[in-house]
């Protein structure tokens, strides 16, 4: 499965690139994939082959276009840490919130897309897919350890949304995740799944805190989500 890189244009003005992969058909329907806070790296450009593999039409956008573009860094060093957290603390979330709704009408756009679109992302991320059920035209959305998602359950939800919290995630404490739970639990458009004793990136292969069998079972969960409401 290989990609490659496209060009989004941005709502208010200027352009970024996002890294688009097709499923082996040619066509089905959309994914936005939302990166972590290392860019769109390689662990990245392997989910988005992923989706593809999967059948559906994936594209992982570069949101931090608008500080660096082409930022691609790993987990594995402090310098590369360090600077992550560099490009999280400066991120314009509300901007970050609109260059995804233009990668979603960009990738309904592009030959081979049904015209569903949802979207999935990881701890950045994964706070991100959840605003794009709240706040743009997404279709369904998953959210992989989303953090600081406290500051957003007084939003409605417009898509159903997937939410998938690791109990001992080190970014996201125990009262948040009560709080998420009790803000979203009995929400008809809400699926919340807990894996216990997990750590925050369970699901980032090559990651300290990875887990093949939550992370198997999380994206079974997921492609069964996408399955029912997007196709």
């Amino acid at each position: 499965m290989s990609g490659k890189d496209i060009t989004i244009q941005a709502k208010d003005g200027g352009s970024f690139s996002g890294y688009l992969a097709l499923p082996e058909g040619g066509s089905g329907p959309g994914v936005v994939v939302i990166q972590e806070i290392f860019g769109v790296n390689a662990v990245m450009r392997e989910i988005t082959d992923g989706m593809a593999a999967a059948g559906y039409v994936a594209l992982c956008p570069d949101l931090f276009w608008r500080q660096e573009p082409g930022i691609q860094i790993t987990d594995q060093t402090e310098a590369e840490w360090a600077r992550a957290f560099e490009l999280f603390n400066g991120f314009d979330l509300d901007k970050g919130v609109d260059d995804l709704e233009s990668t979603i009408q960009a990738l309904r756009a592009v030959d081979g897309c049904t015209g569903k679109v949802g979207t999935m992302g990881f701890c950045l991320g994964g706070r991100l897919a959840f605003l794009t059920a709240t706040r743009t035209s997404a279709d369904a959305a998953v959210s992989y350890y989303g953090v600081m998602l406290t500051d957003h359950t007084d939003e409605a939800l417009k898509a159903p949304c997937m939410l998938h919290i690791a109990t001992e995630d080190e970014f996201v404490p125990k009262d948040q995740q009560a709080a998420v739970h009790a803000a979203l639990d009995g929400n008809p458009k809400a699926v919340l799944h807990d894996y216990e004793g997990q750590n925050h990136a369970f699901a980032r292969v090559g990651g300290k805190h990875y887990d093949k069998v939550s992370a198997d079972l999380a994206r079974q969960r997921t492609l069964e989500f996408f399955k029912s409401h997007i196709g």
